[in-house]
């Protein structure tokens, strides 16, 4: 262990580049300090290579507790892919099933949940960033598209909380995303800035209530957005009215508010004068993916160690997870999921 066991880390979560890391990267990430890390499909390569990455990682920090994250969604958000983990289907297929017939449903997202978290676990990946809270929408844009539940507010809700549950009852910190709501959004904030022009009635009679349902969830994760009826100016990851009244005061999130990828083409400006302006608006962690160097490095200096109410959430939040059942094996779970999904084929796993 270093000195950096006894420093708050810096309120910043980054990417790396590859499947091992490299000198400069060693580097940049020991004198960042970051509290954490996430790995994307360019990073998974097969078992044994994440679990020996995420061994350089906590390496390079010099301290053993920092937090792995990934996007492992299902779907077309799965950064762990076939042969060696297996393939999951979209929250629209839950969602579905659950309208149909809700005993169904959330037998089948529970299941979904713990086998995924043993997955997750024997990595030592400790949070996912899922579920996602939006409504969906079939004429918004496909960035979110079957990655939504529901049309229904009580069934989002009511799956995601059983996915989050289950995820934090087996090691696994999850990730309510995108705050206040985006299932509105007819463009790709990875490409552009949307604008979503619903009244603020409308936004809180839809899209704001499976959040206030999940408010009690640790993690939550903003968007890109601007909410015309909110804030004209600022997309809600930059948006000090939109962190602080809508999702802290309205809605009633109390837990460690991450901003969304802050190199998505959504944002104009360096990386670390929109690192400084996140956390200014009322962000306690700030998501850089891209695994630039130069760009992690010009975050690191523009922001400070974590907030006093930032740690303070933090504590809160892992203080909610259950660690695993050492002894629990994935395979008649995994069997009975497979029959529920109609003998969807799930892969080997690694």
């Amino acid at each position: 262990m270093s000195g950096n066991e006894y420093k708050r880390p810096k309120p910043v979560i980054f990417g790396c580049a590859g499947t091992r890391l490299n000198a400069l990267e060693r580097g940049v990430f020991r004198d960042a300090n970051p509290f954490g890390f996430i790995l994307f499909k360019r990073n998974c390569e097969n078992p044994d290579q994440v679990r020996y990455l995420i061994l350089e990682l906590q390496q390079a920090v010099g301290r053993d507790d920092i937090q792995i994250a990934i996007d492992q969604e299902g779907g077309r958000v799965s950064r762990l892919q076939p042969p060696h983990w297996p393939k999951y289907p979209p929250a629209r297929a839950f969602g579905s099933m659950y309208e149909r017939d809700p005993e169904w449903g959330m037998e089948a997202i529970k299941l979904y949940a713990r086998v995924l978290s043993y997955e997750l676990v024997k990595l030592g990946i400790t949070i996912n960033c899922a579920p996602v809270v939006d409504l969906f929408n079939p004429e918004g844009t496909p960035a979110i598209g079957d990655r939504a539940y529901s049309t229904n507010a009580s069934v989002v809700a009511a799956l995601a909380r059983a996915l989050a549950e289950t995820f934090m009852e087996n090691g696994i910190l999850p990730v309510v995303k995108h705050l206040p709501g985006h299932g509105k959004l007819v463009v790709d904030p990875h490409l552009v800035l949307p604008t979503i022009t619903e009244t603020r009635a409308e936004l809180e009679s839809q899209d704001f209530m499976p959040f206030e349902l999940l408010k009690d969830i640790p993690l939550g994760m903003n968007s890109h957005a601007i909410f015309a009826a909110l804030d004209k100016h600022n997309p809600a990851s930059l948006s000090a009215y939109i962190n602080n009244d809508i999702i802290r005061d309205k809605i009633g999130f109390d837990g460690l508010l991450l901003s969304d990828d802050i190199t998505m083409k959504a944002l104009k400006g360096t990386p670390g004068e929109l690192a400084r302006k996140a956390i200014d608006a009322g962000n306690d962690i700030v998501l850089h993916c891209s695994g630039d160097t130069s760009e992690m490095e010009a975050i690191s200096r523009a922001v400070g160690e974590m907030s006093d109410a930032a740690w303070a959430r933090w504590l809160h939040a892992r203080a909610m997870v259950i660690p695993q059942n050492p002894s629990y094996a994935p395979r008649e779970d995994a069997e009975r999921l497979d029959i529920l999904l109609g003998g969807l084929a799930f892969g080997e796993t690694g």
